[in-house]
């Protein structure tokens, strides 16, 4: 096996420029290419929740999601540990062009919605208590938040059926104009004090939950607007996209209160809240404090790996669809999950999204682990960060303004 990791093999005539071998997929094998049929492991949440109950006769399994994202991920991703793995440049665009990567993402899909279906039944059913319910709830809203990253990766694509199946996998959060705001309006913005999916040093998730679900919804709908401005229509029209994708979520929901009862329809609503929650906390620990420079027009520079935080732990890597490496997502909106990059100027987090997102949830222990981070990655200006307008002069009488450590020690 070669530097690459790949179990590639270079001959005597390729061993040129600098020694890097010229790849072709005959010569290369993607060392996690079965790996991402682990992703498919999370809508079935809901159904290994059942049978560790009915195994066990213990009702706290019903709460297996959040024990599973929460506890077992972290656990594995420290594990496993991390890739820094990249593909070949070589062999990315073939690599793009298998189909059997997006097989991964659209399975996904009757999976989600038939464990839907299934925790509508046991709800109906009568046979759970309130705590019961609320823990099949939070399970349902597991597989419905991490839907949500499987829309992300699905909206991003030009084909239209990719297109049409992020909003499918939207419509159980209800957060169907996330396919217009992230796509149009996160990526323009991302890393400013514009964006309101970016946090800024200083905020607590707790503060960013509301301003980003608020100033999200405000934004796409601004911008759908515009767009059908443009064309001469209303926005008050079928072709709306955020109006279309909420319609699904409406006759989503209608179907299963009228099959299943009214019974349902709390329940449903819980798990969708809980479903945009894990998006929006992931949002806020992908660009926590950083900032892109204004160049003299007074445009933002363009958006650079440093831009965005990353993570190469393989087991949240692989469940996620490589979400984590997300500075060459937003370097290469379009490009597939299989094919992204690590950079080594990116900034890195900690550990994988699943522990982060249990520091996130207790703004004390996030600013303990990551306010220095975001010191170390502007050298020590913390000037230079997208601090929270309300917390700047706290912020900066910890930090001293430009390059001054001494706030580090807590």
């Amino acid at each position: 096996m070669d530097k690459t990791g790949y179990g590639v093999q270079m001959t005597t005539t390729e061993a040129v420029h600098g020694g890097v071998p010229e790849l072709t997929p005959a010569r290369w094998t993607d060392s996690k290419r079965y790996a991402w049929l682990l992703g498919l492991l999370v809508p079935t949440l809901p159904f290994i929740a059942w049978g560790l109950v009915e195994v066990t006769g213990l009702g706290v399994f019903w709460f297996f999601g959040p024990l599973f994202v929460f506890g077992v991920m972290p656990f594995l991703d420290h594990l496993v540990g991390d890739d820094a793995k990249n593909p070949p440049d070589s062999v990315v665009q073939w690599l793009e062009q298998d189909r059997y990567y997006r097989w991964c993402t659209y399975l996904y899909l009757p999976l989600q919605y038939t464990s839907l279906v299934v925790a509508c039944w046991l709800w109906a059913g009568g046979g759970l208590s309130a705590v019961e319910s609320l823990g099949l709830a939070l399970t349902v809203g597991c597989v419905c938040g991490i839907a949500i990253n499987t829309a992300h990766e699905l909206g991003h694509k030009r084909a239209s059926v990719e297109r049409w199946l992020s909003k499918v996998a939207l419509a159980q959060s209800g957060y169907g104009h996330f396919f217009i705001e992230h796509n149009r309006g996160h990526h323009v913005r991302v890393a400013t004090p514009e964006d309101p999916a970016s946090s800024r040093m200083g905020e607590s998730f707790w503060a960013f939950l509301p301003r980003t679900v608020t100033g999200s919804l405000k934004s796409s709908w601004e911008l759908e607007a515009e767009r059908l401005r443009r064309g001469g229509s209303s926005p008050w029209t079928i072709k709306n996209d955020i109006l279309n994708a909420w319609a699904m979520t409406v006759v989503l929901f209608g179907a299963l209160t009228a099959t299943f009862g009214v019974a349902v329809l709390p329940w449903l609503l819980v798990q969708a809240v809980f479903g945009f929650s894990l998006l929006e906390v992931v949002n806020y620990l992908e660009h926590y404090g950083l900032l892109r420079d204004k160049r003299e027009d007074g445009r933002y520079v363009r958006t650079e790996p440093r831009h965005s935080w990353n993570s190469n732990r393989v087991s949240s890597n692989v469940l996620l669809y490589h979400l984590q490496r997300h500075s060459d997502h937003h370097a290469h909106p379009l490009r597939r999950f299989q094919a992204l990059r690590h950079f080594d100027e990116a900034p890195e987090l900690p550990s994988g999204y699943a522990t982060m997102i249990v520091l996130a949830v207790v703004p004390p222990l996030w600013r303990r682990v990551m306010d220095p981070r975001v010191l170390d990655h502007y050298d020590g200006d913390v000037t230079r960060a997208n601090i929270h307008p309300r917390r700047r002069e706290r912020v900066l009488r910890r930090y001293g303004g430009e390059n001054n450590t001494a706030g580090l020690v807590a």
